[in-house]
């Protein structure tokens, strides 16, 4: 397949170019001009982009009014939860999937609500399927923690009922993968020396080793401050999620230079932590030089409107290109997932859309989308 004659806004090059892109076998294989072939798609007057990508997601796990028993987002029946994992919640056949991928939301990064202190792992995974398990982009992604309100409402008549019992909680789990990592090592190959199998240790062994990050809910500045205090004691890599009071920080946000990942913000402030939710948030911490995602929540916010989200932030401030990284690339590198996916280049993933206008701006259309270079939307 070749994309004819489209104005191509890769997220790597700030000004478009008219160019054509040749698919085969589901990836880039090249991007100039005056490509010839026989399966031709005429983009001439439409603007190209790549797939968006959400980097904090529930889709899958929650949403399409399903109810209590197709709601598999949070374990309440234990506070700490790291073994869990969301390709064992994953739902890719809820109506929800179609209505993101014709949208142009071709990846999305899904995991564990926060109710817990740890909540399990994220997967990322394309919106097109039958099966979580070819679905997958990349799995785990990270391991789920959260700070601030949720943990303590959902558990203060078991065991947390304030910020200081979250961050311990947390600290003894860390403590505790870090001495049964250490027992394993001495114990070598000598079975009778193991420590007991331990299946939440077990899934916090990546984390310890950096090779997964914590992926920190974090409303209010105090709670942010904790999960980098926290990341920094035991040397583990984290991304911050949510950052609804980064604004209120940026100065020192732009210090530790971690990866933030802001919103759902098009919603009330339905807590006493989203007090100062504004879509000003994205922009104000981009022009300080963070590495910025926008993100849903889905279904907080409908999975097909993230770059509806990316066009409040414009309206608030946000420089435009900035923006459309932020639904692209950035979420991309964000979780570690950008050797595939969330630019136009060669060697990439061929997720692809074709659209009249901006698809940042409301009056726009999406003509076409393609995951993997197959059409998912054509008209």
């Amino acid at each position: 397949m070749i994309i004819k004659n489209g104005l191509i806004h890769d997220a790597i090059h700030k000004q478009p170019y008219l160019a054509d892109i040749s698919v085969e076998n589901g990836i880039i294989k090249c991007i100039s001009t005056n490509l010839i072939g026989d399966d031709i798609v005429d983009a001439t007057g439409m603007n190209v982009y790549p797939g968006f990508i959400d980097a904090h997601s529930h889709m899958g796990l929650d949403g399409d009014g399903i109810g209590y028993e197709g709601r598999d987002v949070n374990e309440i029946n234990d506070i700490i939860t790291p073994h869990l994992r969301a390709i064992d919640g994953f739902k890719p056949m809820q109506p929800t999937f179609r209505a993101a991928s014709v949208a142009g939301v071709t990846c999305v990064c899904v995991g564990p609500g926060s109710a817990n202190v740890l909540g399990g792992t994220f997967l990322a995974a394309k919106t097109v399927g039958i099966r979580a398990d070819d679905m997958i982009v990349k799995n785990p992604i990270a391991m789920k923690c959260a700070f601030g309100e949720n943990p303590k409402r959902c558990y203060a008549d078991k065991a947390d009922s304030t910020r200081m019992t979250t961050a311990a909680k947390l600290r003894e789990m860390l403590f505790k993968t870090q001495e049964y990592i250490a027992k394993k090592e001495a114990a070598l190959d000598d079975i009778t020396k193991q420590p007991a199998f331990d299946m939440k240790l077990e899934a916090l062994i990546p984390v310890i080793k950096r090779e997964i990050p914590l992926k920190a809910h974090a409303h209010a500045t105090e709670d942010i401050f904790t999960a980098l205090r926290i990341a920094k004691e035991f040397n583990l890599a984290i991304t911050l999620e949510h950052v609804t009071e980064g604004h209120l920080i940026v100065d020192e946000l732009a210090k530790e230079k971690i990866p933030v990942a802001i919103g759902p913000s098009l919603t009330a402030a339905t807590k006493f932590e989203l007090r100062n939710k504004t879509f000003e948030t994205p922009g104000i911490l981009s022009k300080a030089g963070l590495q910025v995602s926008i993100i849903t929540d889905a279904p907080v916010i409908p999975q097909e409107y993230l770059a509806l989200c990316a066009g409040l932030a414009v309206k608030s401030g946000m420089d435009k290109w900035e923006a459309l990284r932020a639904i692209t690339l950035h979420p991309a590198l964000h979780v570690g997932i950008a050797e595939r996916v969330g630019s136009l280049e060669p060697g990439k993933d061929a997720d692809i859309i074709l659209c009249q206008g901006d698809p940042l701006e409301i009056n726009s259309t999406i003509h076409a989308v393609y995951i993997n270079g197959k059409p998912v939307l054509h008209h």
